[in-house]
C-alpha cells in the first residue's frame, strides 16, 4: 500500500501542471467546448491511475525480466546466442511499443495510406533489433560508446542526403517513438544485466547506459532505407481537419475501451511469452518469484490499457484544438511561450522518465541526483517544443537546420563531458519521447501546422519528436560538463 500511495502521489503532482495549464488556456487564450474539457479531465484521471498501476508492474515484472534476460544471454558466453537473442527481443519489443503504434497509425492517416503503418512498424522493428545486437557487441568487446555513436550518426548524416524532407522527419520521430513506456524499462534492465558480469565496476556502470540510444538509431536508418528503396517520394498534403464537436462526455472513452485493451494486450504479450519461454529453459525461478512476475505483468497490462484510454480519449483532441487556436493569435510569441511551457510540464508526465532517472540515481549511488536530470530534461524538451513551433510559424526553417548543427554539437560534447554522461544523455533523448509527447504535444504541433497556410502538416507537423529526442542529449552532456567542473573545484580546494 505505501508503494501505491507514493507512486500515485508522485504521478499526480507530475500530471497536475499539464492539467492546470490546459484549464488556464481554456479560460483565457484557447477556450474549448465544455464536453472536450471534461473529456480531458477524465483522461488525466485515467492517466494518473494507469501510470500508477503500470509503474508498479514495471518494478515487479519488466525490470526483473530485462535483468534476468541480460544476465542469461551474457552467461552463455556464446556470441551468436547473444546476438540472436538481441535481435529477437528487440524486434518484438519494438513492434509492441505503444508509442510507435500510435505514431505509425497517425502517419498512415496523415499520408492518406501512402506510407502503410504495418510496413513502417516492421521496418523500424527490424532496424531497432539489428542495432540492439550491435549494442550487445559493444558491451562485450568494450567498444567506447562515443566512437560507436560517431560512426552511427556519420552513417545517418550520409543517409539524410538521400532522404526527402517528409521521410527525414518521420525517421527521427520513429526513433523517438521506439523508446517508450515498455521498451525503455526492459532495454535499460537488459543492459544492466549484461554489464553486471564485468569485473570492472566502473566499466559496468558506464555500460549500463547507451543501449537505448544505439537501439533507437536503428529506427532512423530503417526509415531512411525504406525511403531510398521505396517509390514513394512525394506525399500529398491532407485536407484540414475539422474540430471535433462531440458533446458526449463518456462516449469516446466507451468506444475506445476495446481498442485500448487490444493495444495493451499486444504490447505486453511478446514480453510475457519471453518470460514463459526463458522460465522453462533458463531462469527456473521459484514458484513464488515467478508468480510475483506474473502479477506484475497483469499490472503492466491493466495500467497500460487505462493509460492509453486516457491519452487517446481525452488528450489527443484537445492538444490539436489548442494548437489551432493559438496559431491564429496575432502575437505569435504567445504560442512560442506556451509551446515551451507545454514541453516542460509534459516531460514530467512521461512514465519512462521516472524509470531512467531512478536507475541513474541507483547505478551512480546518488552521485547524479534525479532532480538534476529532471531539470535538464524539462528545460531541453521545453526548448525543443518551442523550436518546433517556430518551424511551423516560419516556413523557410527546415528540420535539418536544427538536426545537423544539433547533433554536431551533441557529438562534439562527447569529447569533453564525462564518459558516464554520454550514455545517460543519449538514453535520455529517447526516453523523453514517450506517450505524452507522441500524443498531446504532437497533436498540438499538427494543430498549429494545420492552421498556418504556409505550413505543411506532413513536413512541419512531424519532426517535433526528433527535436525532443535531441535537446535532452545536449542538456545532459552540458550537465556532465558542470559535474566535471564541480569535481575539479573540489579537488583544487
Amino acid at each position: 500500500m505505501p508503494v501505491i500511495k507514493e507512486k500515485s502521489k508522485e504521478i499526480f503532482f507530475s500530471v497536475l501542471p499539464v492539467t492546470l495549464l490546459v484549464v488556464l488556456l481554456h479560460f483565457t487564450l484557447s477556450p474549448v467546448p465544455i464536453a472536450m474539457l471534461g473529456r480531458f479531465l477524465i483522461g488525466e484521471l485515467l492517466v494518473i491511475v494507469g501510470l500508477t498501476i503500470f509503474l508498479i508492474g514495471v518494478d515487479l515484472a519488466i525490470s526483473p525480466l530485462g535483468d534476468l534476460t541480460g544476465t542469461f544471454l551474457a552467461k552463455t558466453n556464446k556470441l551468436w546466442i547473444v546476438l540472436l537473442g538481441g535481435v529477437i527481443v528487440g524486434f518484438f519489443i519494438c513492434a509492441a511499443e505503444p508509442d510507435l503504434i500510435v505514431l505509425a497509425n497517425q502517419i498512415e492517416q496523415v499520408t492518406q495510406k501512402a506510407l502503410n503503418s504495418t510496413t513502417l512498424l516492421m521496418s523500424v522493428s527490424l532496424g531497432l533489433a539489428s542495432m540492439l545486437a550491435i549494442g550487445f557487441l559493444r558491451i562485450f568487446y568494450n567498444i567506447p560508446l562515443y566512437k560507436l555513436l560517431l560512426a552511427i550518426y556519420s552513417l545517418i548524416f550520409i543517409g539524410s542526403l538521400f532522404t526527402n524532407s517528409a521521410f527525414l522527419a518521420i525517421s527521427f520521430d520513429a526513433a523517438g517513438s521506439t523508446t517508450g513506456v515498455l521498451a525503455v524499462p526492459f532495454i535499460l534492465a537488459l543492459s544492466v544485466g549484461i554489464s553486471k558480469l564485468k569485473k570492472d565496476s566502473k566499466a559496468s556502470e558506464k555500460d549500463s547506459f547507451g543501449l537505448v540510444a544505439i537501439a533507437s538509431s536503428g529506427a532512423i536508418m530503417a526509415v531512411m532505407l525504406l525511403n531510398i528503396l521505396s517509390p514513394v517520394n512525394e506525399i500529398a498534403t491532407p485536407a484540414s481537419k475539422a474540430i471535433n464537436t462531440q458533446t458526449q462526455l463518456f462516449l469516446p472513452f466507451i468506444q475506445l475501451i476495446n481498442h485500448s485493451i487490444k493495444d495493451g494486450f499486444i504490447s505486453v504479450l511478446p514480453l510475457f511469452v519471453i518470460l514463459v519461454v526463458l522460465q522453462f529453459f533458463a531462469f527456473h525461478l521459484k514458484k513464488r518469484e515467478f508468480r510475483k512476475m506474473l502479477v506484475g505483468f497483469v499490472y503492466v497490462f491493466l495500467g497500460l490499457a487505462i493509460f492509453l484510454l486516457g491519452v487517446n480519449g481525452g488528450l489527443m483532441e484537445i492538444g490539436g484544438v489548442i494548437g489551432k487556436t493559438l496559431a491564429t493569435l496575432p502575437n505569435q510569441a504567445i504560442i512560442l511561450g506556451i509551446g515551451f511551457i507545454l514541453g516542460v510540464v509534459t516531460i514530467l508526465s512521461e512514465p519512462a522518465v521516472y524509470v531512467l532517472t531512478d536507475q541513474i540515481e541507483e547505478v551512480t549511488s546518488g552521485y547524479i541526483q534525479r532532480k538534476a536530470v529532471l531539470f535538464a530534461l524539462a528545460l531541453g524538451v521545453g526548448i525543443a517544443v518551442a523550436l518546433s513551433v517556430l518551424r511551423v510559424l516560419i516556413h523557410p526553417i527546415q528540420l535539418w537546420h536544427y538536426l545537423l548543427p544539433g547533433y554536431l554539437i551533441a557529438l562534439g560534447l562527447m569529447f569533453i563531458t564525462p564518459k558516464l554522461f554520454i550514455g545517460i544523455a543519449f538514453d535520455a533523448g529517447g526516453v523523453a519521447t514517450g506517450p505524452m509527447t507522441a500524443t498531446f504535444i504532437l497533436a498540438f504541433i499538427q494543430g498549429a501546422a494545420d492552421q498556418i497556410e504556409s505550413a505543411n502538416v506532413i513536413i512541419d507537423g512531424f519532426g517535433m519528436i526528433a527535436l525532443v529526442a535531441l535537446m535532452p542529449i545536449i542538456m545532459l552532456e552540458l550537465l556532465g560538463v558542470l559535474f566535471k567542473l564541480k569535481a575539479k573545484r573540489k579537488e583544487q580546494a
